[in-house]
């Protein structure tokens, strides 16, 4: 396995446990197991991958879904082997930390861009280039969110390599500074990776906490509430579009330069 195609072609089956013919022509990324759970259940699918790092599933429609773990190195790692399955579009079901009053908890964010200041993304583009979406992708999601009647905030989203900095004054008037709608640990690399892979991607991120107020910062039992109370909506608002968007939506295109 001397090519990058080769070797991707290799360990997407060994990282996932599932043949590259299983998966669809559209994937929603995930950081949860009760996500993939709640979709196996939904469609009688069988979940694939365990025992192994990453789990998935595809329904009959062809969606697959994959919990690839928590953090920017491991978003990398899933946009590159899915380059060896070359998917018509993918969109990450996150969650993220609001910074402003704007985002409070429960509310989704569909992020026009990422602030880069995770790092991993450097080993791919250049600092100056920006972290961004597939419009036309997100362009389809909001009107499965308004369909729904439910409200959605735009901005862009801090991603870190940090998971512990809420105790940072430093850091935190950093962000103020920098007037982020949001904090989350993938965003970015997601979007700069599924750029360099030519992948048309997306976020939908819902917001758990806001750790800059005093009693914000997410703990085990605000964490709980949040996902009883919308992770089943934030996950099939991801299914709808990703179904629909390849009949419904308008034809997204590759650039290169």
């Amino acid at each position: 396995m001397q090519d990058r195609l080769s070797i991707a072609k290799n360990w997407l089956p060994r990282y996932t446990g599932m043949s590259i013919d299983s998966f669809g022509d559209y994937v929603l990324l995930t950081n949860f197991r009760n996500y993939v759970d709640m979709f196996a259940e939904q469609f009688s699918c069988d979940i694939q991958g365990e025992g192994r790092p990453m789990q998935a599933a595809t329904n009959p429609e062809g969606l697959t879904i994959i919990n690839f773990g928590i953090g920017s190195p491991n978003a990398a790692t899933i946009m590159d082997l899915l380059s060896a399955r070359d998917p018509k579009g993918v969109l990450f079901l996150g969650k993220c930390g609001g910074l402003k009053q704007s985002s409070e908890i429960g509310h989704f964010i569909l992020p026009i861009a990422a602030i880069r200041g995770e790092g991993t993304s450097d080993d791919y583009f250049p600092p100056q280039v920006p972290a961004l979406p597939s419009f036309k992708l997100h362009k389809f999601v909001s009107q499965k969110i308004a369909d729904r009647g439910l409200d959605y905030r735009t901005g862009v989203v801090y991603t870190t390599n940090r998971r512990l900095w809420e105790h940072d004054a430093e850091f935190l008037a950093r962000l103020h500074r920098m007037t982020c709608i949001a904090i989350d640990m993938e965003t970015a690399t997601l979007f700069m990776v599924g750029h360099y892979n030519e992948i048309a991607r997306g976020a939908l991120l819902l917001v758990s906490d806001v750790p800059t107020t005093p009693d914000g910062v997410k703990t085990e039992e605000s964490d709980t509430r949040v996902t009883v109370e919308w992770a089943a909506v934030h996950l099939q608002i991801g299914i709808e579009a990703m179904t629909e968007v390849g009949d419904k939506g308008e034809k997204i295109k590759h650039f290169q330069y």
